[in-house]
């Protein structure tokens, strides 16, 4: 038995964009929704394929939804940290809040608006929220506006949840958002049906991920995508890591920059405006070298830069 992953463009629709009964046992269990709060129905609504990356085929996934008292949910699968990632959530909840109004209709009509991303990386990584001084942030994080000084929650309209896969507990959660989480990130490495894993959405969700109920028509998009998925993963690297030695090269030249400063304020020499310019404009860390070294024995910036 081979098991898809689920975090499959195809596969997700598959489950979740066909099956509302799977996709309301996954609301309900990121959104921790309980008792009177249960979401017990949803309605799909048209979803946006917006690109993920230029050239690439790969989409950002999205399933929307409305429950029974009219709140929506748009429920993303997030594959790689691009850019503006957090902008464009907050951008998209937002859009999905104001256009659910046509011209002249009264504003009472605005249902609320929850976004939620599953991220396959860590958006805030342990180690940066620790250099931060901060606490980690938990694999399900949750976002609303609160009032600063008393916490009053009285601006929920729009809300936002986080679930980052790498976070993801080693061991088998029993039931949640940690399951439907481990679920996300091993389906594909299990052989056989978890015997210990809660009939409903969970379970459910594993059966139509099981590759032999697939036709082969499905088998063909399933791996379709997954080749577009390694290609956008692929084009992601190489974008950090241009990056990071961009990053590496901007360091190099300041810190070149800040030295030939500092000795030319210990030689006693005073650049003018245009000479600052030129020294913060100058890309080439062999001139800055040369500067540097004509900085000793010179008795004028003029010597200095010449």
């Amino acid at each position: 038995m081979a098991f898809a992953d689920l975090k499959n463009d195809f596969v997700f629709r598959r489950i979740f964009g066909m099956h509302p009964d799977i996709l309301r046992g996954l609301l309900n269990d990121l959104l921790e929704r309980t008792g009177k709060d249960t979401i017990v129905a949803v309605e799909y609504l048209p979803s946006e394929q917006l690109p993920l990356v230029a050239g690439a085929k790969l989409s950002i996934l999205d399933v929307r939804c409305k429950s029974q008292d009219g709140a929506i949910f748009v429920v993303e699968m997030q594959l790689i940290h691009m850019a503006g990632f957090i902008n464009r959530v907050v951008y998209n909840g937002c859009k999905a809040y104001v256009n659910q109004l046509k011209a002249g209709e009264p504003y009472t009509q605005l249902a609320d608006v929850v976004a939620i991303s599953i991220c396959d990386f860590e958006l805030w990584p342990d180690a940066e929220q620790h250099r931060r001084g901060e606490p980690p942030m938990p694999m399900l994080s949750r976002f609303a506006m609160t009032e600063r000084s008393t916490g009053n929650h009285a601006l929920l309209q729009v809300q936002y949840a986080f679930l980052e896969l790498p976070k993801v507990p080693k061991e088998k959660p029993a039931v949640g958002a940690a399951l439907w989480a481990w679920l996300f990130v091993h389906a594909p490495e299990l052989q056989e049906m978890p015997a210990d894993l809660p009939p409903g959405p969970y379970r459910e969700a594993m059966e139509l991920a099981n590759q032999a109920t697939f036709t082969e028509l499905e088998l063909e998009a399933y791996r379709k995508v997954m080749d577009e998925i390694q290609q956008a993963r692929e084009y992601g690297e190489a974008k950090r890591a241009e990056g990071r030695a961009e990053g590496r090269a901007e360091g190099e030249l300041k810190g070149k920059r800040d030295t030939l400063l500092r000795l030319l304020t210990r030689a006693g020499i005073e650049p003018t405006q245009g000479d600052l310019a030129r020294i913060r404009d100058c890309t080439s860390l062999d001139t800055l070298d040369t500067w540097i070294d004509k900085v000793f024995g010179a008795r004028t910036i003029t010597e200095v830069l010449a």
